[in-house]
């Protein structure tokens, strides 16, 4: 290998090591990455930031801000306290969560779904007195699930539709991705629904309970 491909990998590898590692914020290895890379030369200066411009990045930062704005109006909650103010069986909030998680997903960036609605698994564990670790891991998937269903719903599919465009000069549209997103979705969701005691159970730090929860003890209504 050459000089520079030896320095890449390295960069590279270092940049993972500390993703993995989690010590550091991601966002703040990613940037050292990017100065250890224009520091050992293989990343030339004048090109350094030019990806902060392309549109898949617009596009991305674009769906953070809206998801931001929707999770601080409290609109969610608003409605979850009024359409299901007494939902209290572990599987109907589970499945609340994660059918909602889902669909949102599928419109705005899925970290942004999820950080709408993580507040409410939150208060759906204390009203059930239970883990919310319960909640949160089918969440993470519904939400990976539902970002399959449309263009925007999550990163590769706009990567994709673009190089797509670039090639055959069509791009995806919207919705051309959901016959089969859509079935896949449904389907992990059903999974997620019938399957979830298979999830670890963790203890709630600081709570009422002193030992975890029994999984098979949990309501199911």
């Amino acid at each position: 290998m050459t000089t520079p491909q030896i320095l890449s990998f390295a960069v590279t590898f270092v940049m993972m090591a500390a993703f993995v590692w989690g010590r550091y914020r991601y966002d703040l290895v990613a940037a050292v990455a990017l100065l250890l890379a224009l520091a050992v030369g293989i990343v030339p200066f004048d090109e350094a930031f030019s990806g902060f411009s392309d549109d898949i990045v617009v596009i991305v930062g674009s769906a953070l801000l809206v998801s931001a704005g929707i999770a601080r109006s409290g609109i969610m909650e608003a409605a979850i306290k009024r359409f299901a103010p007494k939902l209290s069986g572990v599987r109907s909030q589970l499945a609340l969560l994660v059918i909602v998680v889902t669909i949102l997903s599928a419109f705005v960036k899925n970290i942004g779904a999820l950080a709408i609605m993580i507040p409410i698994a939150f208060q759906f564990a204390r009203r059930s007195n239970i883990s919310p670790s319960i909640f949160l891991m089918p969440m993470a998937f519904g939400s990976l699930l539902g970002g399959l269903m449309t263009q925007v719903g999550t990163s590769p599919n706009i990567v994709v539709s673009r190089v797509r465009e670039e090639l055959i000069g069509t791009a995806f549209t919207m919705f051309d991705f959901t016959p089969v997103g859509a079935a896949i979705a449904a389907a992990g969701t059903i999974f997620l629904l019938f399957f979830y005691w298979l999830l670890p159970v963790r203890e709630k730090h600081g709570g009422s309970l002193n030992e975890a929860l029994d999984i098979k003890n949990y309501p199911t209504e």
